[in-house]
């Protein structure tokens, strides 16, 4: 199979990473977590100019009709600048129910201002007693003549402070764990009913907890087919994962590339510490361990967009299980090669293992996934 780039998708990774190479610096990035949003407006401006925030939607709505490798691509950058700014919320997560699930009408009136930078999303989905079950709903919805009421709680909202408006998950029907009977909502993040604190994550960015009292919905503010949406959630949140999955591999890049660089400059005994042949084989090792996690995350993109959901469900899980084991394995060594520097605020390689390590928990870590493989029967069927 050839995974070389097309000339268009070579530009926009030297575009991208240019962008982020003059604006993004670590102390830079400091200085935006400052700010009252906890990241850079005139970063998220640049975007829209670049087109980024319209990556993955139609021409037509003002979007630039990408597909999972330009967005690899991005998100693989993004790991390695750790970037704060909610695009993986807005363009890549709700983007994704807007894309597959919305009707022309809300696509027509969303898209063109999340492409301009004028509109950010969060999706309200997990709960506090869900965990990793993404059936797990008790938030509910019922229907009030021509509206549907919402009433309920969502947890860890990533970037759900800063949204403009919310796709919220709610039950329409069933029991709490049924896959049946659950709707897909969009809402005013600032409409009655709707409460959020907001509070920074490990990792330096943001979320939110989100509570519905009695809160109103349109009959038109619905994506998808209402109580028929979780095959719709399970998509999205397939092409989620192999979107996080490049970006963890951009961020174990940098910490890989930080540690060698570490090894050739800091000296014991006279001379540079990468010349003990010790700690020249914990670098190789890393370097394995990457990788396999870039082998894998590749593998994740291709089959994003499959249509078998099991065979998709296997290869996400699949490559959500080395991400995670990788992500570890590079972290602990660039942490112990660095020795005490390594776990401070002010060094960068602690806020790459802050990120990879919420990458690992965000829909599932490795042993969920793992289990999850096992249950469908492997990626490789057995002879």
């Amino acid at each position: 199979m050839d995974f070389s780039l097309t000339e268009e998708q070579r530009l926009l990774k030297e575009s991208v990473e240019r962008l982020l190479a003059d604006h993004y610096g670590f102390e830079a990035r400091q200085r935006f977590m400052n700010e009252p949003t906890g990241w850079s407006r005139d970063l998220w401006r640049r975007y829209a100019e670049l087109g980024l925030l319209g990556l993955p939607f139609e021409e037509k709505f003002g979007g630039v009709g990408g597909g999972p490798v330009e967005t690899m691509i991005v998100m693989e950058a993004f790991g390695r600048a750790l970037t704060l700014e909610p695009f993986f919320a807005t363009t890549v997560l709700a983007g994704g129910l807007l894309r597959l699930g919305a009707n022309e009408a809300i696509r027509a009136a969303l898209v063109p201002k999340i492409a301009a930078g004028d509109l950010r999303l969060a999706f309200a989905h997990a709960e506090r007693h869900s965990r990793y079950d993404l059936a797990d709903i008790a938030t509910t919805a019922r229907r009030d003549g021509a509206h549907y009421v919402l009433d309920g709680a969502k947890s860890l909202v990533i970037h759900g402070d800063c949204a403009d408006k919310l796709i919220v998950s709610a039950r329409l029907a069933g029991e709490r764990r049924d896959r049946d009977g659950i709707g897909l909502f969009v809402i005013e993040a600032d409409a009655a009913g709707v409460s959020r604190r907001g509070y920074p994550t490990v990792d330096g960015l943001h979320a939110a907890e989100v509570t519905l009292s009695s809160v109103r919905v349109g009959g038109d503010d619905i994506l998808g087919e209402p109580g028929k949406v979780f095959p719709l959630i399970a998509q999205v949140v397939d092409a989620a994962i192999a979107a996080l999955a490049a970006e963890a591999v951009g961020a174990m890049a940098a910490m890989h590339e930080i540690t060698v660089e570490y090894l050739k400059t800091r000296k014991q005994f006279g001379v540079p510490i990468g010349n003990f042949q010790v700690l020249q084989h914990r670098a190789a090792e890393m370097l394995i361990a990457l990788e396999q996690a870039r082998s894998m995350a590749l593998f994740a993109t291709m089959m994003a967009e499959e249509p078998d959901p099991t065979e998709r469900r296997k290869a996400i899980a699949a490559a959500k299980v080395q991400i995670g084991r990788s992500g570890r394995i590079i972290g602990q060594q660039a942490i112990q090669l660095h020795g005490g520097i390594g776990m401070t605020m002010e060094y960068k390689v602690g806020h790459h293992f802050k990120r990879v390590t919420t990458i690992d928990m965000l829909f599932g870590d490795a042993d969920h996934h793992l289990s999850e493989l096992a249950r469908l029967g492997g990626l490789i069927e057995a002879a």
